[in-house]
Protein backbone atom coordinates (compact mmCIF):
# COMPACT_ATOMS: atom_id res chain seq x y z
CA UNK A 1 0.00 0.00 0.00
CA UNK A 2 1.99 3.56 -1.42
CA UNK A 3 0.14 6.73 0.55
CA UNK A 4 1.22 9.89 -0.32
CA UNK A 5 1.71 13.07 2.84
CA UNK A 6 1.48 16.67 1.36
CA UNK A 7 2.70 18.63 4.43
CA UNK A 8 4.70 21.25 4.61
CA UNK A 9 5.37 20.97 8.45
CA UNK A 10 8.58 19.33 7.40
CA UNK A 11 9.27 17.34 11.09
CA UNK A 12 5.03 16.28 11.04
CA UNK A 13 5.09 15.19 7.22
CA UNK A 14 8.37 12.58 8.50
CA UNK A 15 6.82 11.75 11.55
CA UNK A 16 3.80 10.73 9.85
CA UNK A 17 5.89 9.28 7.14
CA UNK A 18 7.73 6.95 10.02
CA UNK A 19 4.41 5.86 11.67
CA UNK A 20 3.31 4.36 8.32
CA UNK A 21 6.35 2.82 7.25
CA UNK A 22 6.70 1.17 10.75
CA UNK A 23 3.17 -0.39 9.88
CA UNK A 24 4.69 -1.80 6.28
CA UNK A 25 3.12 0.91 4.01
CA UNK A 26 5.33 2.45 1.70
CA UNK A 27 4.72 6.52 2.14
CA UNK A 28 6.30 9.36 0.48
CA UNK A 29 5.82 13.26 0.72
CA UNK A 30 5.06 16.40 -0.97
CA UNK A 31 5.40 19.84 0.98
CA UNK A 32 3.43 21.82 -1.40
CA UNK A 33 0.49 22.04 -2.89
CA UNK A 34 1.63 21.88 -6.61
CA UNK A 35 3.21 18.80 -5.78
CA UNK A 36 0.80 17.48 -4.07
CA UNK A 37 -1.62 17.96 -7.44
CA UNK A 38 0.91 16.42 -9.70
CA UNK A 39 1.86 13.61 -7.29
CA UNK A 40 -1.73 12.54 -7.15
CA UNK A 41 -2.86 12.48 -10.44
CA UNK A 42 -0.30 9.62 -11.23
CA UNK A 43 -2.82 7.48 -9.95
CA UNK A 44 -0.27 5.22 -7.97
CA UNK A 45 -1.64 5.87 -4.40
CA UNK A 46 -3.76 3.92 -2.98
CA UNK A 47 -4.41 7.00 -0.03
CA UNK A 48 -3.59 10.61 0.11
CA UNK A 49 -2.60 12.22 3.27
CA UNK A 50 -3.65 15.92 2.58
CA UNK A 51 -2.78 19.40 5.15
CA UNK A 52 -5.71 21.97 4.14
CA UNK A 53 -2.75 25.21 4.94
CA UNK A 54 -0.14 24.68 1.92
CA UNK A 55 1.92 26.75 -0.49
CA UNK A 56 0.65 27.48 -3.55
CA UNK A 57 -2.39 25.53 -4.16
CA UNK A 58 -3.96 24.83 -0.71
CA UNK A 59 -5.43 21.29 0.52
CA UNK A 60 -9.02 22.28 -0.79
CA UNK A 61 -7.88 23.41 -3.88
CA UNK A 62 -6.08 20.26 -4.33
CA UNK A 63 -8.85 17.81 -3.83
CA UNK A 64 -10.74 19.52 -5.64
CA UNK A 65 -8.75 19.57 -8.92
CA UNK A 66 -8.25 15.83 -8.11
CA UNK A 67 -11.89 14.79 -7.93
CA UNK A 68 -12.57 17.24 -11.24
CA UNK A 69 -9.52 15.01 -12.75
CA UNK A 70 -11.85 11.78 -11.89
CA UNK A 71 -9.35 10.80 -9.01
CA UNK A 72 -10.71 8.56 -7.05
CA UNK A 73 -7.70 7.68 -4.61
CA UNK A 74 -9.07 8.71 -1.02
CA UNK A 75 -8.44 11.44 0.71
CA UNK A 76 -7.43 12.11 4.62
CA UNK A 77 -8.18 16.05 4.90
CA UNK A 78 -5.58 17.87 8.12
CA UNK A 79 -6.01 20.42 10.09
CA UNK A 80 -5.54 22.65 12.57
CA UNK A 81 -8.70 24.29 12.38
CA UNK A 82 -11.29 21.75 13.44
CA UNK A 83 -14.84 24.41 13.01
CA UNK A 84 -17.94 23.12 11.60
CA UNK A 85 -17.60 25.29 8.63
CA UNK A 86 -13.83 23.93 7.34
CA UNK A 87 -14.95 20.42 8.06
CA UNK A 88 -18.01 20.84 5.45
CA UNK A 89 -16.07 22.73 2.74
CA UNK A 90 -12.95 20.23 3.33
CA UNK A 91 -15.46 17.44 2.53
CA UNK A 92 -17.65 18.89 0.24
CA UNK A 93 -14.67 20.05 -1.83
CA UNK A 94 -14.01 15.80 -2.30
CA UNK A 95 -11.94 14.78 1.16
CA UNK A 96 -13.57 11.44 2.16
CA UNK A 97 -12.60 12.40 6.36
CA UNK A 98 -11.16 15.32 8.47
CA UNK A 99 -8.82 14.88 11.16
CA UNK A 100 -7.84 17.95 13.26
CA UNK A 101 -4.59 18.77 14.69
CA UNK A 102 -3.05 17.91 16.79
CA UNK A 103 -4.06 14.17 16.35
CA UNK A 104 -2.84 11.06 18.24
CA UNK A 105 -1.04 8.48 16.17
CA UNK A 106 -3.23 5.43 16.67
CA UNK A 107 -6.36 8.02 15.59
CA UNK A 108 -4.52 8.42 12.30
CA UNK A 109 -4.04 4.70 12.05
CA UNK A 110 -7.60 4.38 12.96
CA UNK A 111 -8.78 6.49 9.48
CA UNK A 112 -5.92 5.19 7.82
CA UNK A 113 -6.96 1.83 7.41
CA UNK A 114 -10.92 2.79 7.64
CA UNK A 115 -10.31 4.70 4.33
CA UNK A 116 -8.56 1.75 2.92
CA UNK A 117 -10.79 -1.24 3.98
CA UNK A 118 -13.53 1.23 2.36
CA UNK A 119 -11.69 0.85 -0.44
CA UNK A 120 -11.28 -3.06 -0.49
CA UNK A 121 -7.64 -2.09 0.15
CA UNK A 122 -7.12 -2.92 3.84
CA UNK A 123 -7.61 -6.20 6.00
CA UNK A 124 -6.49 -6.74 9.57
CA UNK A 125 -5.01 -9.83 9.08
CA UNK A 126 -3.19 -12.41 6.13
CA UNK A 127 -2.56 -15.68 6.52
CA UNK A 128 -1.49 -18.66 4.57
CA UNK A 129 -0.67 -21.95 6.14
CA UNK A 130 -0.52 -22.09 9.49
CA UNK A 131 0.86 -18.79 9.78
CA UNK A 132 -0.81 -15.27 10.31
CA UNK A 133 0.86 -11.61 9.38
CA UNK A 134 -1.45 -9.17 11.90
CA UNK A 135 -1.23 -5.87 10.23
CA UNK A 136 -1.84 -4.00 12.68
CA UNK A 137 0.76 -4.98 15.29
CA UNK A 138 3.65 -6.07 12.92
CA UNK A 139 3.47 -9.69 13.73
CA UNK A 140 4.08 -12.89 12.52
CA UNK A 141 2.62 -15.67 14.63
CA UNK A 142 2.04 -19.54 14.21
CA UNK A 143 -0.13 -21.26 16.21
CA UNK A 144 0.86 -19.90 20.04
CA UNK A 145 4.21 -18.96 19.10
CA UNK A 146 4.82 -15.25 17.63
CA UNK A 147 7.70 -13.14 16.58
CA UNK A 148 7.24 -9.28 15.86
CA UNK A 149 8.71 -7.51 12.20
CA UNK A 150 10.66 -4.55 11.87
CA UNK A 151 9.24 -2.20 9.34
CA UNK A 152 11.35 -3.28 6.13
CA UNK A 153 10.44 -7.42 7.42
CA UNK A 154 6.83 -6.22 7.64
CA UNK A 155 6.74 -4.85 4.42
CA UNK A 156 8.39 -7.47 2.13
CA UNK A 157 6.32 -10.53 4.10
CA UNK A 158 3.40 -8.19 3.61
CA UNK A 159 4.15 -8.14 0.10
CA UNK A 160 4.93 -12.07 -0.26
CA UNK A 161 1.82 -13.29 1.49
CA UNK A 162 -0.35 -10.95 -0.61
CA UNK A 163 0.85 -12.50 -3.52
CA UNK A 164 0.94 -15.91 -2.56
CA UNK A 165 2.44 -18.34 -5.13
CA UNK A 166 2.86 -15.78 -7.46
CA UNK A 167 6.05 -14.56 -7.78
CA UNK A 168 7.24 -11.53 -6.63
CA UNK A 169 10.64 -9.73 -7.75
CA UNK A 170 13.43 -7.69 -6.16
CA UNK A 171 12.98 -4.52 -8.24
CA UNK A 172 9.17 -5.09 -6.79
CA UNK A 173 10.05 -5.26 -3.66
CA UNK A 174 12.21 -2.55 -3.84
CA UNK A 175 10.05 -0.20 -5.33
CA UNK A 176 6.62 -1.15 -2.66
CA UNK A 177 9.04 -1.11 0.64
CA UNK A 178 11.92 0.71 0.15
CA UNK A 179 10.51 2.97 -2.27
CA UNK A 180 11.35 3.81 -5.66
CA UNK A 181 13.71 7.30 -4.76
CA UNK A 182 15.79 4.71 -2.20
CA UNK A 183 19.59 4.01 -2.89
CA UNK A 184 19.00 0.64 -1.51
CA UNK A 185 19.48 -2.54 -3.95
CA UNK A 186 18.86 -6.01 -4.31
CA UNK A 187 21.33 -7.42 -1.99
CA UNK A 188 18.98 -5.62 0.45
CA UNK A 189 15.98 -7.56 -0.12
CA UNK A 190 17.91 -11.11 -0.34
CA UNK A 191 19.20 -9.76 3.52
CA UNK A 192 16.13 -9.37 4.60
CA UNK A 193 14.30 -12.31 2.98
CA UNK A 194 16.85 -13.85 5.20
CA UNK A 195 15.69 -12.81 8.37
CA UNK A 196 12.18 -13.44 7.78
CA UNK A 197 13.60 -17.13 6.83
CA UNK A 198 14.84 -17.28 10.63
CA UNK A 199 12.01 -15.74 11.64
CA UNK A 200 9.19 -18.32 10.06
CA UNK A 201 11.72 -20.76 11.30
CA UNK A 202 11.21 -19.92 15.12
CA UNK A 203 7.62 -20.06 15.37
CA UNK A 204 7.20 -23.51 13.74
CA UNK A 205 5.90 -21.56 10.14
CA UNK A 206 5.09 -24.44 7.12
CA UNK A 207 6.16 -21.32 4.93
CA UNK A 208 8.84 -21.38 3.09
CA UNK A 209 9.69 -18.78 1.00
CA UNK A 210 10.99 -19.84 -2.45
CA UNK A 211 13.81 -17.95 -4.64
CA UNK A 212 13.63 -18.52 -8.11
CA UNK A 213 16.49 -16.64 -10.41
CA UNK A 214 15.39 -14.17 -12.55
CA UNK A 215 12.10 -14.19 -11.05
CA UNK A 216 12.58 -13.26 -7.58
CA UNK A 217 10.27 -14.68 -4.69
CA UNK A 218 7.42 -17.12 -3.82
CA UNK A 219 5.43 -18.71 -0.66
CA UNK A 220 4.83 -22.55 -0.46
CA UNK A 221 3.15 -24.08 1.74
CA UNK A 222 5.04 -27.25 3.36
CA UNK A 223 3.19 -30.41 2.61
CA UNK A 224 1.17 -29.06 -0.83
Amino acid sequence: MRILIVEDERLLAETVKTLLESRGFTAETACDGESGLAYGELGIYDLIILDVMLPGLDGRQVVRRLREKRCGTPVLMLTARSGLEDRVEGLNAGADYYLAKPFDARELLACVNALLRRQGGQVDELRMGNTSLDLAAGTLSCGEAQVRLSAKEFGVMRQLMQSGARHVSKESLLEKVWGYDSNAVENHVEVYVGFLRKKLRSIGSDLRIEAVRRLGYHLEVDGE
